[in-house]
């Protein structure tokens, strides 16, 4: 496999194991800047301990593509939470970038990719404080099934090769840190709203009924909107509600 070509304001840190990504990449920032600046991103062949949102584990077998990138925005903790939409953002446009012909991505709240109404992308945002409101660094998780993918998931799930993709883990790297450095810098310069509005053209279910699972409850309604601070509204029989945290459904599933 060949070596991956960053921008330069990548750092590349490649492991063949690690436990997880995110993990490793925690260790790293809390080490300081010096050791670990912003745009350092740690890329493993395989995970034997991969997390995925709310503590689930991710399957990790060799073939896809597992790295988290280390952040240090200097925002709060409310704002560095958008960045999980800059990056599925990026997520969008690598996939074009190295996608073939004739398929549909769409986004899936809150940080999920679809290929083909499956998923085959996932994010996981995590971020820390020295005790106060602004975030001392953040780590952005991203886990691509390009070869393989987990057939025991509540969401079914593909992989770029079951589609029939011819693109390669390395080719994925490439092509997220390239749309994820665009997409962040329109955020920092512009701010949450271009983003906001160009997620909402790019997800799916918009206008649609839709079943959000939370930890003690299922509210069902359609999915109206998405709020300035990222939360999933929902149009409920007993009136407008905002989701900040969820799993959502479709029709069917």
């Amino acid at each position: 496999m060949r070596e991956p070509s960053l921008p330069s304001d990548y750092r590349l840190v490649t492991v063949d194991t690690v436990d997880s990504t995110n993990a490793e990449a925690k260790r790293l920032a809390a080490e300081g800047e010096e050791k670990a600046p912003d745009g350092t991103i740690i890329w493993a062949k395989e995970q034997t301990d991969g997390r995925g949102r709310r503590g689930r584990k991710w399957h990790s077998p060799p073939g896809n593509l597992y790295c988290s990138l280390i952040l240090r925005p200097d925002v709060a903790l409310a704002k560095a939470a958008e960045l999980s939409f800059v990056a599925g953002l990026a997520v969008f446009d690598a996939l074009g970038s190295v996608g073939e012909p004739g398929h549909q991505v769409h986004l899936k709240w809150p940080n999920d990719v679809l290929l083909n109404d499956r998923k085959v992308a996932g994010l996981l945002l995590e971020a820390e404080t020295g005790g106060g409101d602004i975030s001392d660094w953040v780590i952005l998780g991203l886990g691509v099934n390009v070869s393989v993918f987990p057939g025991d998931t509540d969401f079914p799930a593909t992989s770029l090769r079951a589609e029939h993709w011819s693109a390669t883990e390395v080719d994925c790297l490439e092509s997220f840190c390239r749309h994820f450095k665009s997409w962040s810098g329109k955020w920092l310069e512009e701010g949450f709203a271009p983003v906001r509005k160009t997620w909402l053209w790019r997800c799916f279910g918009l206008g649609e009924e839709i079943e959000v699972r939370l930890d003690n409850e299922t509210v069902k309604g359609v999915f109206t909107d998405l709020d300035e601070d990222g939360a999933l509204v929902l149009k409920t029989a007993d009136g407008e509600r905002r989701i900040t945290a969820g799993d959502v459904f479709f029709a069917g599933e």
